[in-house]
């Protein structure tokens, strides 16, 4: 007689073949420890900051068990299971590849590796350090401009400026001689004619050069970064955000902007004393400036895409924002004025009843700012950098005016300093 085949009987109270199954006891799961909200900022991430070798607030540290429940990792992240995760690498490239999300990138020289982490090293390089006299002063992160530093000038080829000069001697020295020996000045008087006409054409262009370079600047049509390959010259309109260090107006104090500037002016009237070398009788001179820009993101209008405009470290940086007067000052009221009183002093400047006019222009965060330089594209990092040649406006001889370039990277803002900014 064959073997019986063991049989069993079910909790419903069906017989089925085969032997029961011994169900193994299962350990029990460890619960994730809930993640208090962080508003977006790394430090505070727990492991997230970690793995981007940022400080961590101690109230956000988990707290080790016991040794006799044995070391475990929470399972409530990627992490689990795989190691320390200061030393995991991402297959998709460095922090600098994580950039469209939205991950803040310290700045650093075009040059060098864009993409560094951020950690406290790169922060100090820009942060701001108020000094004993109260004037803030920045780090080599943040590119300091002076009064002057914008090249704006004519672009016309040496050759032809001499060729032209040789050409005026020669008709001087035949009108001369003609004029001298045969008594007939036609030539001279042409050649003083031309003279005075190319007079004319260059007083003209020295008094439209920068209306015509703001024109040429508005008109130029915006890109697309999207399409745009490494090495092309650029033209890029968007809301800008500050970077890894965001500035702030000296007098005002109009935190959180990507452009300040503020300047002193003085009126020398005849005989008076000279804000600067360059300084004339009855005009307004520069007696003290303080310019600075920094690294800052733009959000492209066109494609929506985000890029970093290297304008710190140095940069060249050609800004054209237009300053407003927010202090105008006389013999009679200065003493109403005890902030400018304070800021002349934090500057060691002496008012000595001079008439002194105080301006002061920024863009801040959330601005539309149209910038013109090159791309460039770094381990997935989409840059904005200053061009290597000037920016050339080009010749219109219909309304007599010269090719007019600017060096250096171009910002240009047209928003009021009053106008309401969009929010970011």
């Amino acid at each position: 007689m064959g073997s019986r085949i063991p049989s069993h009987q079910l909790s419903n109270g069906l017989y089925v073949s085969g032997r029961p199954e011994h169900h193994k006891e299962r350990p029990p799961t460890l619960a994730s420890r809930a993640v208090p909200y962080t508003g977006g900022d790394v430090k505070n991430s727990g492991e997230l900051g970690k793995m981007f070798d940022i400080p961590v607030s101690d109230h956000l540290k988990p707290h080790r068990p016991s040794s006799s429940s044995g070391s475990f990792r929470s399972g409530s992240g990627p992490t689990s299971g795989s190691g320390p995760i200061s030393k995991r690498t991402s297959g998709s490239g460095p922090i600098s590849g994580l950039h469209p999300t939205g991950l803040l990138l310290t700045s650093g020289p075009v040059g060098s590796s864009v993409g560094r982490r951020s950690g406290q090293s790169g922060q100090l390089e820009g942060q701001a350090v108020n000094s004993a006299k109260g004037k803030t002063v920045y780090g080599p992160a943040v590119t300091v401009l002076g009064f002057d530093d914008v090249k704006v000038g004519f672009k016309v080829s040496k050759t032809l400026m001499w060729m032209l000069l040789v050409v005026v001697v020669i008709g001087l020295m035949v009108g001369t001689f003609l004029m001298v020996a045969v008594k007939k000045p036609l030539i001279l008087v042409s050649v003083v004619a031309v003279l005075v006409l190319g007079g004319v054409v260059v007083m003209w262009n020295c008094g439209c050069r920068m209306r015509r370079l703001m024109s040429f600047l508005r008109k130029y049509p915006d890109a697309e970064l999207r399409g745009a390959v490494d090495g092309q010259f650029v033209k890029v309109t968007g809301i800008v955000t500050c970077g890894s260090i965001p500035l702030e107006s000296s007098f005002q104090k109009v935190a959180r902007c990507v452009y300040v500037s503020t300047e002193l002016y003085e009126y020398k009237g005849w005989g008076g004393r000279s804000a600067n070398p360059k300084h004339r009788c009855f005009s307004w001179g520069c007696r003290n400036s303080e310019k600075y820009v920094a690294d800052f993101y733009i959000s492209d209008f066109q494609s929506g895409l985000r890029a970093v405009v290297k304008a710190g470290y140095g940069a060249k940086v050609a800004p054209f924002v237009k300053e407003t007067t927010v202090v105008d000052i006389t013999k009679e009221n200065l003493d109403s004025n005890p902030s400018f009183v304070t800021w002349l002093a934090e500057r060691s400047l002496s008012s000595d009843d001079r008439v002194m006019r105080l301006k002061e222009g920024y863009i801040k965060e959330g601005s539309t700012v149209s910038v013109m330089g090159v791309v460039r594209r770094h381990d997935n990092v989409l840059m904005i950098v200053p061009p290597t040649e000037p920016i050339s406006t080009g010749c219109q001889w219909s309304c007599g005016l010269f090719p007019t370039y600017v060096e250096g990277l171009v910002l240009t803002c047209d928003e009021s300093q009053n106008d309401d900014v969009i929010p970011v």
